[in-house]
């Protein structure tokens, strides 16, 4: 997305959230003089505006955590293709050593002639007992070394057998996910499109409308929520992260500025959950790749006892995310067309919260990053509505 007018929606502030949290409002409502506002010939209001970008972000938002979760999904399953091949390549390499022992044992039998004679019918006829006692000995080892070599013989076949099936069935699975991500990509493109041209549509007097009607609502409702006592009085000031905490959010605080590209996970651009991800990485503590993933496999935590490194998760569908930076504030990659930033943790609608190491404990000496000049600027709205 690019030109003026997108530039004027995505350095404003946060597009009205829509709540869906118990503390906060269902939606906050735009300016009487914003939202009745008389459009021009062929123009919509500022409410179905408003209305329609949250739709196509939020659609585009799910096409783009799918996208993340088939990608993760496809590491995952070429990581398994490569083992399958290298487990097939030793196992055909070992079938075709033991029928190279068979064939040998198979062409001594045959030379010698006499591997079939009964070792009693020996014993019998030798002058020496105590050498055929010591030849029966020999004989009936090299009958176990037969046995052996036929048994290593079967079992490496069906071990090959069974490997190749295994990796033409692992193959398959990667070439459907690829196609899947294909079209999770392909989906995020159209709705990306479909944002751009509704922004290259817009006037400048609605493109200031919808800056103006962003704003307003995430003021009201982070207002809201710290009014509400959720995070705790005075919101949450005075609590130190863990030490690993620490070192993610000041990993996430030195990305600020750095642009938004959907699926990106560093070092030069992020997604919401590419850069939650890559920040408790840096700190030691390996997470799940995408929102809906961070929600639901790590431990939550209420937003009172929120401390700063916690991840704070949004949106119904859980599809975006942030790192609290402490007192109402959260490190995050909003939407395309904006770069990392700090914004009013209710600039979008919050699920909850989660804790990547719930049983560290708090630092005792602690001061909080600081912060570059312009962290604050910028758009704060995530993708989703």
């Amino acid at each position: 997305m690019s030109g003026r007018l997108l530039r004027w929606v995505c350095t404003g502030s946060a597009l009205s959230a829509l709540v869906t949290a118990p503390f906060l409002a269902p939606l906050p409502l735009i300016p009487a003089s914003v939202a009745h506002a008389a459009p021009g010939p062929g123009e919509r209001p500022v409410a179905r505006l408003l209305t329609d970008l949250q739709r196509l972000y939020r659609q585009a938002e799910e096409s783009t955590e799918t996208y993340n979760a088939t990608e993760e999904k496809l590491k995952d399953q070429r990581r398994r293709v490569d083992g399958l091949n290298r487990g097939l390549a030793k196992a055909r390499a070992s079938a075709h050593d033991g029928k190279g022992a068979a064939g040998r044992l198979a062409r001594q039998q045959y030379q010698t002639g006499t591997m079939e004679i009964s070792s009693h019918v020996r014993l019998l006829l030798a002058r020496d007992p105590q050498g055929a006692l010591d030849q029966r000995h020999v004989v009936g080892r090299a009958a176990a070394e037969r046995a052996a070599a036929v048994t290593r013989l079967v079992e490496g076949e069906k071990k090959a057998d069974g490997l190749a099936r295994a990796a033409r069935r692992a193959l398959a699975t990667q070439t459907s996910l690829a196609q899947r991500q294909k079209q999770a990509r392909d989906t995020v493109r159209a709705r990306l499109r479909e944002v751009e041209e509704l922004l290259a549509s817009l006037s400048a007097e609605q493109v200031a409308a919808l800056g103006r009607a962003e704003e307003s609502g995430a003021e009201r409702a982070q207002r809201r929520l710290v009014a509400s006592g959720a995070l705790g009085a005075p919101a949450g000031a005075g609590r130190a992260p863990s030490a690993r905490g620490e070192r993610a959010l000041r990993y996430a605080v030195k990305q600020i500025g750095k642009p938004y590209a959907w699926g990106a996970e560093g070092p030069s651009a992020f997604d919401c959950s590419g850069l939650t991800q890559r920040a408790w990485g840096v700190a030691g503590r390996g997470i799940p790749r995408t929102s809906q993933q961070q929600w639901a496999r790590l431990p939550r935590v209420p937003l009172r006892q929120l401390r700063p490194g916690d991840l704070v998760v949004y949106f119904p569908k859980a599809t975006h995310v942030a790192i609290y930076l402490g007192r109402g504030k959260v490190v995050h990659a909003p939407r395309p067309g904006a770069r990392v930033k700090v914004s009013p943790l209710a600039s979008n609608p919050v699920l909850g919260a989660v804790r990547p190491d719930p049983r560290a404990t708090p630092l005792s000496d602690y001061r909080p990053p600081r912060l570059p000049a312009g962290a604050t600027k910028g758009a704060d709205r995530g993708w989703a509505g």
